[in-house]
């Protein structure tokens, strides 16, 4: 028995092809169809992952240079190649010939076939290898085959003799169920020579990747087949087989997380994208959406009906019923019910943000409480701060953003407007409905509209 190639086995002898140069106008779409998002990422990236963990580094993606550029949403390993005008399945592989010329095996996956496995793709190198074949091939068993293409076997079931699509099938051969799931492993040395013996189809003028089969099986040589469960052979080629996909990847996503000890309330409702790292013992509570490079500590609560987006959280941070985006909270700080955070603010230590509270590009010191229905932007607030209810840093004149500094020990009144630029001191107070246009010296009172200094607070006031 052959033994299962090792990662160092792959590397050095294993490329792949991935063509992602097609139209994919079922999607009804102006974005390419390989670049729509599945979890957080392009399509394209689960199979280009999935080729990477399995130990395959040379990768080479076929596009079409007339779609929008694929180069930003690549990896650095992986080499772009033009197909143009695009002339078929088989006639795309060719293009890759310069750079995949000289590996012993060539992997050809579909950009749009982001649930397979990385385990999958190291047994289709197994298969062909172990049969010595020409050709192993990805296959499964869908409920509905319909529009896809029949694997027709030898008697025995051990070969695949042809694939035949569904306009050319017999009536005996359309009660097929087995049907091509679009992923191959070719011998390296003979699949360029039989990728150049390959006719255009009459029907369409194209070059099919799957006449190859036929080829092979006129040689002698062997074409064996791999078969996996329906979900992970799945093509994309509509939203709703996108939404499909999706179902499956949070699922798959949700799943790891538990086994590395996070509890998931209810997985159903919870939509964790394929980028975010959280630590154990952290709890995320029903309809929490968690995006983009967002990283959990442990022993959090998140959640419910909560989003975080690119969000750094520390340990033992509770946020209910809020909003984080492009944020940091610190170790035991806390948000919400009905907080938002956004734009690059930064909670300190043990800090509470209430309900109806909204924190914009500022940092809040240690122990700061921000109780409710306040707003606080382009601030730098010190630790052990109280802002009353309903208190406003009024940043904006119009044309620019100004800042405001409160000093450590600070007491802002409720409904204080604090006109930026400006400073309160280190334990300075304002009064209730305080219009505070100047700066505020340290362990000073100002009250009033607008606001005016009415004396020097002794040490047990501030």
């Amino acid at each position: 028995m052959t033994p299962e190639p090792s990662d160092g086995d792959l590397r050095q002898a294993t490329c792949a092809v991935v063509l992602a140069a097609g139209l994919g106008t079922r999607m009804k779409s102006a974005l390419p169809k390989v670049l729509h998002p599945l979890c957080g990422l392009p399509m394209i990236a689960y199979p280009l992952r999935a080729l990477t963990e399995a130990g395959i580094p040379s990768i080479f993606v076929v596009h079409n240079p007339a779609l929008v550029s694929l180069r930003e949403h690549l990896g650095q390993n992986v080499v772009l190649v033009p197909q143009s005008p695009p002339l078929g399945t088989a006639h795309a592989v060719q293009q890759a010939q310069p750079y995949a010329q000289g590996f012993a095996e060539v992997m050809v996956l579909n950009g749009d076939t982001p649930l397979i496995q990385p385990e999958t793709i190291r047994a289709l190198v197994q298969a062909r290898r172990a049969a010595d074949a020409a050709v192993a091939l990805l296959t499964m068993t869908p409920a509905n085959p319909q529009g896809l293409g029949r694997i027709v076997r030898s008697e025995d079931g051990a070969r695949v003799r042809a694939i035949v699509e569904e306009v050319d099938c017999t009536p005996e051969q359309r009660r097929i169920r087995e049907v091509n799931a679009g992923a191959y492993c070719f011998d390296g040395t003979w699949v360029w020579s039989a990728l150049a013996r390959v006719q255009p189809n009459p029907r369409k003028g194209e070059y099919f990747l799957t006449d190859l089969v036929a080829l092979a099986n006129a040689e002698g040589r062997a074409v064996v087949a791999v078969t996996v469960p329906e979900e992970e052979g799945l093509g994309i080629n509509t939203r709703a087989e996108l939404a499909r996909a999706e179902a499956v990847l949070r699922q798959r996503i949700n799943t790891q997380h538990m086994l590395n000890g996070v509890t998931i309330v209810d997985p159903a409702t919870t939509y964790i994208e394929a980028t975010v790292q959280i630590a154990q013992d952290t709890v995320i509570f029903p309809n929490t959406f968690l995006r983009g490079n967002t990283v959990i500590g442990e022993g959090c609560e998140i959640g419910p009906n909560s989003m975080l987006v690119d969000a750094q959280i520390g340990r033992r941070v509770r946020i209910t019923y809020s909003v984080i985006e492009h944020s940091r909270l610190d170790d035991d700080a806390d948000a919400g019910p009905f907080a938002h955070i956004r734009g690059g603010a930064h909670i300190g230590p043990r800090v509470h943000i209430g309900n109806f509270a909204e924190v914009k590009n500022s940092v809040l010191g240690a122990e700061t409480k921000m109780g409710h229905f306040s707003y606080v932007g382009d601030a730098t607030i010190g630790a052990g701060v109280n802002i009353g209810a309903g208190t406003i840093t009024c940043n904006y004149d119009g044309e620019r953003k100004h800042p405001t500094h409160i000093g450590d020990g600070a007491f802002i009144g409720s409904d204080t407007m604090l006109v930026a630029p400006v400073r309160i001191g280190e334990g300075a107070k304002t009064g209730a409905g305080a219009v505070v246009t100047k700066d505020v010296p340290p362990h000073t009172l100002a009250v009033g509209v607008p606001a005016r200094p009415i004396r020097r607070l002794r040490p047990n006031e501030d």
